[in-house]
């Protein structure tokens, strides 16, 4: 069995390899990958989308996220299942959802049950305390609905990112995250772009907190000279935003949560 391991822990102090220890005493045969432990810190909807994004790349298994802002507070603990019969473990902040609606949500448990956490549970490290323990139990084969009460899946927390604007030849997005090499990545697609006439190729202007940025339309960074800006379909089939060898993000002053507007330019 695997457990995929997803946090803003970091690598610098010893949050990942502590989680890792008390999945191994609990289940020593299980499997860890790594995802990230990268992600910016409290940056639930970050988490939510390289969650999303990199779950059809995984064995089925147990998927532990742990993006946590909330933590000690009255936020709930979480264990779900979805039509594939993947198990995922986390908080209820909207971490979780994302991933696992794409196969559709089909069971929903609040981690109630002592027997499947650490004796004693710290108020500021439910990660060690009570998901690590849960996700391996889990993978040992510990039905879900042991772990506690079901819940409503109506009830759990959801991320609200406002949809796409396409109208009169103008995208209105969202940033939603930027990655460590500062590319942007939008709530935008292929086809919404295409909708208002930019095609690979084609010349586009980028307004961003009240500036605007010519860009191209490339397939890849290589398509474009050192500098320039670029529009491009990122690995995970969204629009992003990059500079050939550069930092867009840092160029562009852009953080997730603003909202950008993206035209064909005349």
């Amino acid at each position: 069995m695997f457990i995929t391991f997803l946090t803003d822990f970091g690598l610098q102090d010893d949050f990942v390899g502590t989680c890792h220890g008390v999945m191994k005493r609990i289940a020593p045969d299980v499997q860890v990958i790594d995802i990230t432990h990268g992600i910016p810190a409290q940056a639930v909807l970050q988490g939510s989308l390289v969650l999303a994004n990199t779950i059809a790349y995984m064995p089925v298994g147990v998927h532990l996220a742990v993006v946590d802002p909330g933590v000690g507070g009255p936020r709930r603990p979480l264990a779900l299942e979805d039509g594939e019969g993947r198990l995922y473990v986390g908080p209820d902040n909207g971490l979780l959802l994302p991933a696992a609606r794409r196969a559709g949500l089909v069971a929903a448990h609040e981690l109630a049950n002592p027997a499947y956490a650490l004796e004693t549970i710290s108020r500021t490290f439910h990660g060690r305390d009570l998901f690590a323990p849960a996700a391996a139990h889990l993978a040992l084969g510990v039905p879900l609905e042991e772990l506690g009460p079901p819940l409503d899946p109506e009830s759990l927390v959801s991320l609200d990112v406002l949809p796409p604007e396409i109208r009169d030849g103008i995208a209105l997005a969202t940033v939603l995250y930027v990655d460590s090499f500062g590319n942007i990545a939008l709530n935008l697609t292929r086809e919404d772009v295409e909708k208002i006439g930019i095609v690979s190729g084609a010349q586009v202007e980028i307004e961003l907190a009240g500036e605007s940025y010519y860009a191209v339309a490339a397939r890849t960074f290589t398509d474009a000279r050192p500098g320039d800006v670029i529009l491009y379909q990122d690995s995970y089939a969204n629009m992003s935003v990059a500079i050939s060898r550069g930092s867009a993000a840092r160029i562009l002053h852009a953080s997730p949560g603003q909202r950008i507007r993206v035209s064909p330019r005349l």
